[in-house]
């Protein structure tokens, strides 16, 4: 006899954190983790402003955008693990306090390099931050209630990329008190402050924690890994593709290759590595994470590449291309907030067909690019394919087991900056190339179309891995 597992959890409801508590601690650990998320495009708007007041060079500016993703994709595992080990209330705490006073500074920073210095800064309290919001849905929350977070923060992590190309453009273009793209950056203090107030009334206190330990020689190997492998992805184009970025993907690669060896090393000597096996090992979690690349990764580029086509070819400005893709997010958190309520045994099947309908929708880019009702539509036809992301990481965290929690956030966290990074850093170097070579964006829109269903298709086939019938016997 076959079986269908339903997503929202065998017993809904039960033991999880629900009535105005459990509202007021998810409302709390979404909105930190939504300024997080916010601060990684909230200041591409400000640029130009930017430049100007601080006389900044273009791999200044560069490096004020990338700054914040690198320190954010580093260390979000080592936040994970940090986690574990202190407890995530005072690691979700000491990072929102990081975050909170790197911001301030951010928005009271005298020169470019001093900005830069706390983008990093700010992109470290980030990753101490954002891997405790799903450690905490995921021990604080079970059944319905679980799946009801994980729909919300799923919304929040991909509507706030395009939430802050908008108000990124809102608060330049107020320029409060003659602050200019100041005001990007000083929004978050007086947030931050107001949920370091709340939190220790609205966050449950950590429990004992267990035999937790930092894999340090992991950290020391993963950390340059994922570093070395970033920074050329991110700053090759702007700087022509140079050696030493071919030299550092090849260090990156034999730095990972030391991971691997350091962490298995670690685990026949019966330490916890930083990350997990069973975190690795759980049912579905590695056809999920090449969803969540396919997912976030094409994502991620169409935002950048279409807003330039529309600051482009179609002449809008930063507040204009931002409010386009508002019908874009309505439909992705439609799809986030609503798949709960369809038939259990659609669940999982909802996955493949989503990233075939965002495939659909990214070939028709090109023919659609001149703007208008159509193209608006098009870019919500693209949420509602991509709204599964919210499935397909309730399905990788469905049989992880509750001490392994924090690593598989991190994990998934980490995957989603790194799918943003690569995606940029090739399609949005296609979209470029061949913006520069005829001139136009529209003409570029149509082969980015092309590269982004390619990607999405690849999101189906890994889909199609995680709609697969369990196993008799399997939860």
């Amino acid at each position: 006899m076959t079986t269908t597992t339903d997503l929202r959890g065998s017993v809904p409801g039960e033991g999880s954190r629900t009535g105005p508590g459990g509202r007021a601690m998810l409302a709390l650990i979404l909105l930190g983790q939504f300024m997080a998320v916010l601060d990684v495009n909230i200041v591409n708007v400000a640029l130009p402003t930017l430049r100007t007041d601080l006389d900044a060079s273009g791999a200044g500016l560069q490096l004020v955008v990338a700054g914040y993703t690198i320190a954010y994709a580093v260390l979000l595992i080592t936040g994970a693990r940090l986690g574990a080990l202190v407890g995530h209330r005072r690691m979700f705490h000491l990072g929102l306090a990081v975050f909170t006073a790197a911001s301030l500074a951010c928005g009271l920073a005298p020169s470019v390099w001093t900005l830069v210095l706390f983008r990093f800064v700010q992109g470290a309290g980030a990753a101490l931050l954002t891997p405790q919001v799903m450690s905490m849905i995921q021990r604080d929350f079970t059944g319905a209630a679980r799946a009801r977070a994980l729909g919300l923060y799923t919304a929040i992590v991909a509507g706030g990329v395009v939430v802050g190309q908008v108000a990124g453009g809102v608060l330049v273009s107020a320029d409060v008190f003659g602050a200019g793209w100041r005001t990007v950056f000083l929004v978050n203090a007086p947030i931050g402050v107001l949920l370091l107030l709340a939190g220790p009334r609205v966050l449950p206190p950590d429990g004992r924690a267990g035999r937790v330990s930092l894999d340090v020689p992991g950290l020391l190997t993963l950390t340059p890994a994922v570093l070395l492998f970033v920074v050329p992805l991110i700053l090759g184009h702007e700087l022509g593709w140079p050696v030493w970025g071919w030299a550092s993907l090849a260090a990156g690669a034999g730095f990972l290759a030391a991971f691997v060896a350091v962490e298995r090393r670690v685990t026949a000597r019966g330490g916890r590595p930083l990350l997990s096996a069973g975190a690795l090992r759980a049912p579905r979690m590695v056809p999920a994470c090449v969803a969540i690349l396919a997912g976030p990764g094409s994502w991620g580029t169409f935002l950048f590449t279409t807003t330039l086509h529309l600051q482009g070819d179609l002449g809008m400005s930063p507040l204009e291309s931002g409010l386009a893709f508002v019908p874009c997010v309505i439909a992705f958190g439609l799809v986030g907030l609503t798949w709960q309520r369809t038939p259990a045994r659609w669940h999982r099947r909802l996955i493949p067909a989503g990233f075939a309908v965002a495939a659909a929708g990214y070939l028709w880019v090109g023919p659609l690019a001149g703007g208008g009702v159509a193209y608006e539509a098009l870019t919500a036809v693209i949420g509602l394919g991509l709204g599964v992301m919210s499935i397909i990481m309730t399905a990788a965290l469905e049989h992880v087991p509750a001490g392994d929690a924090a690593d598989a956030s991190g994990l998934l966290l980490t995957m989603m900056q790194l799918a943003n990074v690569i995606g940029v850093a090739t399609i949005g170097t296609l979209f470029l190339s061949m913006a520069e070579g005829s001139g136009s964006t529209r003409h570029a829109e149509y082969g980015t179309g092309w590269a982004l269903a390619a990607v999405a298709l690849a999101g189906a086939a890994a889909g199609l891995l995680l709609a697969r019938r369990p196993r008799a016997g399997a939860q």
